[in-house]
């Protein structure tokens, strides 16, 4: 996810695509150990407003966390990062992997009463592949059968690889196996949708609470399409009412922290998000939680345009001189931290010991600091480049943190002789076409996972992908990346090694420099509990939250 969806942060652990018969139970997650209040309200706080409440439409932190809340799909995150059975009871996955066959519960409802069934699946899923939807998440179901077809008009949507055996059976084809596949489906691009509902409201569909079906824990009341406060209330008709203790959630946007926090002060809201300078002033406070992982802000280099950064001992000092821990404890000081690589920690464990991705993927020298020899590779670099001096411009958001670390930036890599560095700050949608165009020497990107596997970051640097801004190209490192979709793709432990390889070599060759993994720094009313946090895609778990006495 680029920087808009960066506040969707989804879940951990690699999931093994052969063989399994289920999820597991659908354990719901207990929310508290103490006595309940009689008035089960919350007031919380969103970014931006509401833009959509269209599965297939949306794209936003905002919209897609509301989604997520108002609508079922065949998975949820519960604690801990685990996948538990939502709309799924049972699913059967093929020996080869390409086969997935769900048993769907027979007792969830649409808010009008009409029961939740595998046709809904199969119409949400045919919609957002449809070319005309313009769904900019429906790249995300391209493991399924025949997507790249339907997509591009091909193939009518009715050859995807989705079909509804009976009622409350639905099978999934994929095109090879994709060891990830199940965490896709605890994100809203692949929940049901009602199609009655849908072709009732046309294209008013999911612009106000009233023209939207709701199949999940909770459905939006006052909302009109935009709106700066909006209410969930808990829905009578959700299989599972009976563990929501929650009555209404309460939201109103706050973009300013110092706003917010005064709001949460006087007990107008019961969580609030802090800034760097807020954080070190309340690191003491009981009542502040952090939350890591998921996301990378990294600095790309652009190969293509400039012809000093093709050279590696160039690429190598300019990631050398910038101190990675000092820009997360001392600039930022909200609970960020220094990047072990690309891939975010906390993100994805090891399938056999458990140890963390990013720790065994760490190439030191891609991400320490080291300003002599830093000096060292840019002078030995520019000479072999036939370079005197470099000249760039570091292209960023103009968001005040942004704008802050590219400052730092600057500081710390004009330490080195004969580089200078030009600051250009722009709106994020115009940084972003820039950057897509290749219209940039230095860029500050940011990315968000969809969903916690490796792939969702290293895919990012392939020969060609769209997001390789900067044109990072090794052979190397490409077939290291088509092992893990292909011939390993089935094989956990050696998939898993693969994109060690991938990291590391990306690293080795500085295809790009990983800056800081950033933090969410919140203050929580201590009454709140059962709050679920998961580092990728959706981060934000409210449904099994309560409020105590």
């Amino acid at each position: 996810m680029r920087g808009k969806h960066i506040g969707l942060l989804l879940g951990v652990a690699l999931v093994v695509a052969g063989g399994l018969a289920a999820c597991g139970q659908s354990k719901t997650p207990t929310s508290s150990k103490g006595q309940l209040a009689a008035k089960q309200d919350v007031k919380l706080s969103a970014k931006s407003e509401v833009t959509t409440l269209d599965v297939s439409k949306a794209a936003d932190s905002t919209s897609l966390t509301m989604l997520y809340h108002t609508q079922e799909g065949l998975y949820r995150l519960g604690k801990n990062e685990k996948l538990i059975n939502a709309m799924a009871t049972k699913t059967t996955v093929s020996k080869d992997g390409t086969r997935y066959v769900f048993d769907l519960r027979k007792t969830n409802h649409w808010n009008d009463g009409k029961p939740v069934t595998a046709h809904d699946f199969v119409y949400s899923w045919q919609r957002t592949a449809t070319p005309k939807t313009a769904s900019e998440y429906a790249y995300l179901m391209a493991g399924v059968k025949n997507f790249n077809q339907v997509q591009s008009g091909k193939l009518a949507p009715s050859k995807l690889g989705v079909k509804a055996l009976s009622d409350y059976r639905l099978q999934v084809t994929l095109s090879k196996p994709v060891g990830y596949f199940k965490l896709l489906l605890a994100f809203p691009t692949f929940f049901p949708q009602e199609k009655s509902a849908v072709e009732k409201a046309g294209s008013s569909y999911g612009h106000s609470s009233a023209k939207t079906a709701y199949d999940g824990p909770f459905k939006m009341t006052k909302w009109q399409g935009t709106a700066q406060n909006w209410t969930l209330v808990k829905n009578p008709k959700f299989w599972d009412k009976k563990q929501i203790n929650l009555q209404k959630i309460n939201f109103q946007v706050v973009a300013d922290p110092s706003t917010g926090l005064s709001l949460f002060q006087k007990k107008s809201l019961d969580a609030t998000t802090l800034d760097g300078t807020q954080v070190a002033n309340l690191k003491n406070n009981p009542n502040l939680k952090t939350f890591v992982g998921g996301t990378t802000y990294y600095m790309q280099m652009n190969q293509k345009k400039v012809k000093a950064l093709k050279n590696l001992k160039v690429r190598q000092a300019l990631s050398l001189a910038i101190d990675k821990q000092q820009l997360a404890s001392h600039v930022l000081r909200d609970g960020s931290k220094a990047p072990l690589g690309f891939v975010s920690q906390n993100l994805t464990q090891n399938p056999k010991t458990k140890a963390d991705f990013a720790k065994d993927a760490y190439v030191k020298q891609g991400v320490t600091y080291d300003l002599a020899k830093a000096k060292k590779l840019m002078k030995a670099g520019l000479k072999e480049s036939g370079t005197q001096k470099l000249n760039l411009t570091l292209m960023c958001d103009d968001l005040s943190v942004t704008k802050t670390v590219a400052q730092y930036i600057q500081a710390e890599l004009e330490k080195m002789p004969n580089v200078k560095i030009t600051i250009n700050t722009l709106p994020y949608k115009t940084r972003l076409s820039r950057s897509n165009s290749g219209n940039f020497d230095l860029v500050i990107s940011s990315w968000g996972a969809d969903f916690a596997d490796p792939i969702n970051f290293l895919s990012l640097m392939s020969t060609g992908n769209t997001n390789n801004n900067g044109s990072f190209s090794d052979a190397q490192y490409d077939a290291a990346i088509k092992r893990s979709e292909n011939q390993d793709a089935n094989n956990p432990t050696a998939r898993y090694q693969d994109l060690v390889t991938a990291e590391k070599r990306l690293m080795t060759q500085q295809g790009l420099v990983p800056l800081y993994q950033p933090a969410t720094a919140e203050l929580w009313n201590s009454k709140v509990t059962g709050y679920v946090w998961n580092p990728a895609g959706m981060s934000r778990g409210y449904q099994w939250m309560a409020l105590e006495k």
